[in-house]
């Protein structure tokens, strides 16, 4: 059977905690950040954790990645 390829978008997106949770950063940073309340900004700077219906996609994804626990 062939090696798994590791999706490289996936791989920049996405990274695994030593506690094995897959972490990813917040949509909209680009955009009017001037605008926003700095709260919001704040948010914006911290990763959160990927949705539990999610979780399997993006691991099956990363699975050919060397180095991560997945």
């Amino acid at each position: 059977m062939p090696k798994l390829k590791t999706h490289k978008g996936t791989a920049a997106r996405f990274r695994v905690t030593g506690g094995g949770k897959i972490m990813r950063m917040r949509g909209s940073r680009n955009n009017f950040r001037r605008k926003k309340r700095g709260p919001v900004n704040v948010l914006f700077a911290r990763t959160v954790a990927v949705a539990g219906s999610n979780v399997k996609r993006v691991r099956a994804m990363l699975a050919g990645s060397e180095g991560d626990q997945v």
